[in-house]
């Protein structure tokens, strides 16, 4: 049975997913489709990448991953279909590929060459599902593209180091559903640059010098409920995905509100770490 995910910024309330869903049904059998997420802020190509980078690894090899962010064919925005990690991946070439790369090789990358043979104002529809059916049925990626070597990288949102190497740099790049604040400085980063030493992370006004692994570390549940300010508490973690987050412990986006609000915290706002 062939796996098909879609992550895009279409959302619910219009017809595109159920007309791409409807699309492969039709063309691929058996198929299972899975959501990853169709709520991609629009044309946010950080947030698509951090999603999917960290859904799909828990796929079945092979399976395919059409991506519907940005997805216009323009002579600056090429269809590219890639494999890599033992997936495949079709979308746009924006950065988002870049993205999921993260400085690694991948296995093949085809620039897709259908188009002559579609019309279209809708290429997840009309052009990503008739190349995920072809990847279903076994087909070879340089049948329906020409291989190439170099896509488009994003290179404004990559953390930067100072000469000295006790500053990181860094910048949000997504907001949960709890609303805390995602960045792009990994725990592979900081440890690199770090080496052990004390550090002050610091996030608009907020300043914090401790980060934890799991939201709960920040409690002390030595103390009785009624005592300890548990809800509500600020903390830095290092997320399941291996980023630096900054949360509240219990936040509710729709009545306390998230570290993004309490913070002021939004999407590029700068995160900086010092390193003493």
């Amino acid at each position: 049975m062939s796996i098909i995910t879609l992550t895009t910024d279409f959302g619910n309330k219009d017809y595109a997913v159920g007309a791409v869903k409807a699309a492969l049904i039709s063309a691929i059998s058996p198929l299972q489709i899975v959501d990853i997420s169709h709520e991609i802020s629009p044309y946010n190509l950080t947030e698509c990448a951090y999603i999917l980078k960290n859904a799909y690894l828990v796929f079945p090899k092979g399976s395919i991953h059409i991506i519907g962010v940005e997805s216009e064919q323009t002579p600056e925005n090429r269809h590219l279909a890639m494999r890599y990690n033992n997936h495949y991946f079709i979308g746009a070439d924006n950065g988002i590929m870049a993205l999921l790369l993260d400085q690694h090789r991948p296995e093949k990358v085809v620039e897709i060459n259908i188009h002559n043979n579609v019309v279209t104002s809708f290429p997840v529809l009309d052009v990503f599902v008739n190349v995920a059916a072809h990847i279903a049925r076994q087909g070879q990626l340089e049948v329906i593209g020409k291989p190439i070597t170099v896509i488009k990288e994003i290179k404004e949102l990559q953390p930067v180091i100072n000469t000295e190497k006790n500053q990181i740099l860094g910048a949000v790049i997504y907001i949960d559903n709890y609303g805390n604040v995602v960045t792009n400085i990994t725990q592979k980063l900081f440890d690199e640059v770090g080496m052990s030493r004390n550090f002050t992370i610091f996030a608009r006004n907020e300043k914090f010098r401790q980060v934890y692994t799991a939201y709960g570390e920040a409690i002390d549940f030595t103390i009785p409920v009624g005592k300890r300010a548990a809800d509500g508490k600020k903390l830095a973690l290092f997320n399941a995905a291996g980023h630096l987050e900054i949360a509240v412990y219990k936040s509710n986006p729709n009545t306390v509100g998230g570290a993004n609000t309490l913070f002021g915290l939004s999407y590029r706002d700068p995160i900086t770490v010092v390193f003493e």
